[in-house]
């Protein structure tokens, strides 16, 4: 094995600023918090100051990660006194609501506030619904600072490669995207890392460790009876969706082999794994600040390499495994609700709806659902009507709520908006996209049948409706597509 590097490689990204391989994660903060307990703001600022002094300089929190701004911000004048630049990321994730220019300059203030500074060198965005589309006006405002300099980059958290693609398209600079990869997590080795490749885009890796199942403790162990901290309760969900503690076992089997064969530890092999996917700049690795570290042993990541027979036993063993279904980050938008606070299905059916559903007036029994168009009481239609348990959704087109229209132009992000605006009427009468049972697509060109298509085939590819799909003589304004959906809801 060679010799063990003395700090982690670097990289530099296309939009130019350049982290550690190894960004070190503050979400434990918020575990090690749980139950009223506090964490010594002094003494864990001056852990951070080991991992920075180390060459661990890169940080990465969220404004729920309980004190995790504070401490850094306590980090910070101790870095600078010692002339030490870090790189700091956070995250804001509002609720759904109407993010005005004050709702989300007050959102990122509050983070700098608490970090002590007056830009931030990473801000990332995480949005809890995507039928809601009030984060396309979050991130053109913060777009907007980014380029006063209050937010230096920005990125995401958990959006899909759809979404991903459509925020792209719609004229956001974005420079990361933060996503589960690991061992159990594969989702974004595949379309997630090609549209980020091809558009100047890198990943933020984390779960690399699988809340600690990715390790030696574990290899040949019998199943647990419960987990106690919240990574191990988020990722024993991904080790049940694979196929159990027997798929676990297999992919802890191959890469122990692998470690042992390189004189590196289980877990080398897995951020290794993690690491060479072109799209991955960095792994976050989680640190609970002041009770232990794993800096020297993370370090033998950068000590070896994996060949070609290395990949070769991995694969096996995901071959013996079930892949996590979907796309980056569906796990906090629908089942099976794999994320680190529990399930959150009671969470999400409480997040606010864009539209709500009325009774219609001399039509007992009718519900209609509008959009706040213009046209709608002009034209005399509806977004949506619900009569007994058919729910019928008229034409749609990437009209935004201000009237604007989203990724002019550009098919594939108006075929995703306005599913998204389909899925949001629907739900507002009591529905969900699962029970669509036919939709027809309208397309102003014939040519752009299969991008339209593949998004159509993402939203629906479980349920697949009747479908008629047509090229028209021409659309109703500046539009690529429109899309009009019928929907049966159980009786129940």
């Amino acid at each position: 094995m060679s010799e063990t590097s003395a700090a982690p490689a670097r990289l530099a990204l296309p939009v130019g600023f350049e982290i550690p391989r190894i960004a070190t994660g503050l979400w434990q903060i918020a575990d090690m918090e749980r139950d009223g307990k506090t964490v010594d703001i002094d003494a864990a600022a001056a852990s951070m100051l080991s991992y920075a002094r180390a060459g661990f300089d890169a940080f990465d929190m969220a404004d729920h990660y309980g004190s995790a701004e504070l401490i850094t911000g306590r980090f910070l004048k101790l870095a600078k006194a010692e002339g030490l630049k870090p790189f700091v990321s956070t995250k804001w994730c509002p609720t759904p609501g109407p993010m005005t220019r004050e709702v989300v300059r007050a959102g990122v203030q509050r983070s700098l506030d608490r970090l002590g500074v007056d830009s931030v060198d990473l801000m990332q965005f995480h949005w809890w619904s995507f039928e809601h589309p009030a984060y396309l006006d979050a991130l053109a405002e913060m777009e907007a600072m980014r380029s006063e300099g209050i937010i230096r980059h920005l990125g995401l958290t958990n959006f899909d490669t759809d979404h991903l693609a459509l925020v792209v398209r719609n004229g956001i600079t974005i420079a990361t995207n933060q996503v589960s990869f690991s061992l159990l997590d594969r989702r974004a080795a595949d379309q997630m890392s090609a549209f980020c490749l091809a558009n100047d885009i890198r990943l933020l890796a984390y779960g690399t460790m699988g809340g600690g199942w990715l390790s030696e403790r574990w290899l040949g162990a019998a199943e647990p009876e419960g987990p106690a901290d919240w990574s191990k309760m988020k990722y024993r969900r991904f080790v049940d969706a694979i196929g159990g503690w027997d798929a676990l076992q297999g992919i802890l089997a191959a890469a122990a082999g692998i470690a042992r064969k390189h004189g590196v530890s289980l877990s080398n092999v897995a951020t290794r794994w993690v690491l060479d996917h072109p799209a991955v700049a960095a792994v976050i690795i989680g640190a609970r600040l002041g009770e232990r570290e794993h800096r020297a042993d993370n370090l033998k990541a950068f000590a070896f390499h994996l060949d070609a027979e290395d990949r070769a036993h991995l694969d096996a063993a995901f071959a013996a495994s079930t892949p996590l279904p979907g796309d980056c980050g569906d796990e906090y938008r629908k089942p099976p609700f794999l994320t680190a606070s529990g399930d959150l299905s009671h969470h999400l059916a409480s997040l606010p709806q864009i539209y709500q559903a009325e009774p219609i007036p001399g039509k007992p029994g009718r519900l209609r659902v509008d959009s706040g168009s213009i046209w709608e009481p002009i034209a005399g239609y509806s977004r949506a009507v619900r009569i007994g348990e058919r729910i019928l959704v008229s034409g749609t087109t990437a009209t935004h709520t201000d009237g604007s229209v989203i990724c002019p132009g550009d098919i594939a992000g108006q075929t995703t908006y306005i599913l998204d605006k389909i899925a949001a009427s629907i739900s507002a009468l009591g529905g969900s996209l699962d029970d669509v049972i036919r939709t027809r697509v309208y397309l102003k060109n014939a040519k752009d049948w299969e991008p339209a298509s593949r998004v159509h085939g993402r939203f629906f590819g479980h349920i697949r409706p009747a479908n008629t799909l047509l090229e028209v003589g021409a659309l109703v304004g500046p539009y690529e597509i429109e899309i009009e959906a019928e929907a049966v809801v159980d009786a129940a």
